[in-house]
């Protein structure tokens, strides 16, 4: 069987040039005789595969000196709780709630300290992004908490909130490395690679120094304290090894594409043969406003479940798959993330035309 387009929110697709390179280095990492699956991470081959993926990722995203690279374990969901464990000073924070993930963050928030909803998009199912210009800020908060682009929902902030001074903290999972980012504008910024980078199992944490302190919460375990990792430099306890080392060749991969800008440009494009279709569908409709759309992800309807169930089924046999909508939200959801092929989203297009005009 070839290759199927994969619109899979995540694990998702990743760059074929990078899935070759991997499988022919699986039996014998240049030279060394064993699969970097099975090197010691204290090796000093490996430790050139971390050091070079931290190197490359600081050179794509223009990442200052004064800001730490991570490569941790558990997830977007364990930062969660990591984030108020070391950043809960004053015991405040704000969050602005535009989905899902913000949402259970918000909540995780609550049990270590006092944490205030300041806006929120779930009057309308997380279809828009609230404006954020000038929200109510909390004058005792340690920090203010996004999560910029919405997988379920399709949402992305186009503009910052403004937090009158209050640290930054960015869920970035679905749309890191997608455009170029001024990271000096958050303190931290983070995702799970599984969704645009890499494969499961790692998470990436850029934190500025001034919030790395031995300052935690009460009973926050060593292995949440994101300066016990920092000193460690990502290896207090053995790292996720193997995905770092595929992390570490996309970051190659972005630079040989030219870099995030490229990237933008690319996506841009992708994103706009999906989004102008579905405006001129009598058939298919987008569900979310046209300001705040994700380039990454796009859900869209029929407006009949049958309709809907029978257009995903049809799209699996021709070769589309996982364009199954969230299970909290139905429909259908595309996710077009930087490995996706402009040709993907054609021939999606393609399919959804004919299944229209078959459908009327």
């Amino acid at each position: 069987m070839g290759r199927i387009y994969n619109f899979s929110a995540g694990p998702a697709v990743l760059p074929e040039e990078v899935l070759k390179e991997v499988a022919g280095e699986m039996l014998d990492y240049k030279g060394t005789g064993m699969s970097v699956m099975e090197m010691s991470h204290r090796s000093k081959a490996y430790e050139e595969i971390i050091k070079g993926a931290e190197q490359d990722l600081r050179d794509l995203m223009n990442i200052p000196d004064n800001y730490k690279v991570l490569f941790l374990q558990g997830g977007a969901s364990q930062q969660f709780a990591m984030i108020p464990m070391n950043l809960m000073k004053n015991k405040v924070a704000d969050y602005i709630v535009t989905g899902q993930w913000a949402k259970k963050a918000y909540q995780e928030a609550a049990k270590y300290g006092k944490a205030n909803k300041i806006a929120s998009s779930e009057d309308k199912t997380f279809s828009y992004i609230p404006d954020c210009s000038d929200l109510p800020i909390s004058e005792d908060a340690d920090y203010v908490y996004i999560c910029e682009n919405n997988t379920i929902y399709g949402t992305k902030f186009k503009t910052l909130p403004n937090t009158k001074g209050k640290t930054l903290v960015a869920d970035v999972s679905s749309c890191f490395l997608s455009e170029p980012v001024d990271v000096t504008k958050y303190g931290i910024i983070y995702g799970g690679v599984q969704k645009n980078i890499g494969p499961a199992g790692v998470v990436i944490v850029i934190i500025r120094e001034d919030l790395i302190t031995e300052d935690t919460l009460p009973g926050t375990p060593t292995m949440l304290q994101y300066k016990i990792h920092v000193e460690n430099e990502s290896m207090y306890n053995t790292p996720p090894a193997y995905g770092i080392y595929v992390c570490g060749k996309v970051f190659q991969w972005l630079k040989n594409m030219g870099g995030l800008s490229v990237m933008k440009e690319r996506n841009e494009e992708k994103a706009a043969i999906l989004y102008d279709f579905l405006d001129q569908s009598e058939l298919f409709k987008g569900t979310v406003c046209k300001e705040d759309r994700s380039l990454m992800n796009v859900p869209f309807v029929t407006g009949n479940d049958e309709l809907d169930a029978k257009f995903v089924k049809e799209a699996k046999a021709a070769g589309f798959e996982n364009l199954k909508g969230h299970r909290t939200v139905g429909g259908m959801r595309a996710s077009i993330y930087n490995a996706m092929p402009k040709e993907g989203v054609i021939a999606l297009v393609e399919f959804m035309k004919k299944f229209e005009a078959e459908n009327k």
